[in-house]
């Protein structure tokens, strides 16, 4: 059986559509970013694409919660590595960690902890996985040792200190 990635990476440039007058990434385009990130990832690594199936089984996933820290600017066209790992699972319900960092990931730039709830679209209501799901989110679970993102966040601090210029 072939090993799945863990931890999803991917690079993105910033555009000026998203960002604000003084040419920083707008904070609520920061969640677009990763959330686009995590849909062409799963895509792209996994073979789940959440509208068609959506669209086909009338199931997908819907956001419950962001819980996200802006640690250092994200500037116009810069390139920045989004990465992304899924940290916590139950029967209907997981949570993502993603980071954005700069180009050669020497600073990172914000930290995000998404909820996810399983939901059937067609009947409004909490789905629970299949097996199948629950037997590859084991597979690729990568959890974090801190139990709260204010800990989490908390924890990339002296990196951004260290590696400021």
């Amino acid at each position: 059986m072939e090993q799945l990635l863990q931890a999803l990476t991917s690079k993105t440039k910033i555009r000026f559509q998203d960002c604000d007058p003084f040419n920083h990434l707008n904070n609520a385009s920061y969640i677009n970013y990763f959330m686009n990130h995590r849909e062409d990832a799963l895509i792209e690594n996994y073979g789940i694409d959440i509208y068609k199936m959506a669209r086909k089984e009338g199931k997908s996933w819907v956001s419950s919660s962001n819980q996200i820290a802006y640690l250092k600017p994200a500037f116009l066209m810069e390139t920045v590595v989004i990465e992304s790992q899924l940290i916590k699972f139950d029967d209907s319900y997981l949570q993502v960690e993603m980071r954005m960092y700069n180009e050669d990931k020497s600073h990172l730039k914000a930290i995000i902890w998404c909820g996810f709830v399983h939901f059937n679209l067609l009947r409004q209501k909490r789905e629970m996985h299949s097996k199948e799901f629950m037997d590859l989110f084991q597979s690729i679970n990568n959890p974090v040792e801190l139990q709260t993102f204010e800990e989490r966040a908390f924890q990339f601090k002296p990196l951004v200190i260290k590696k400021n210029p």
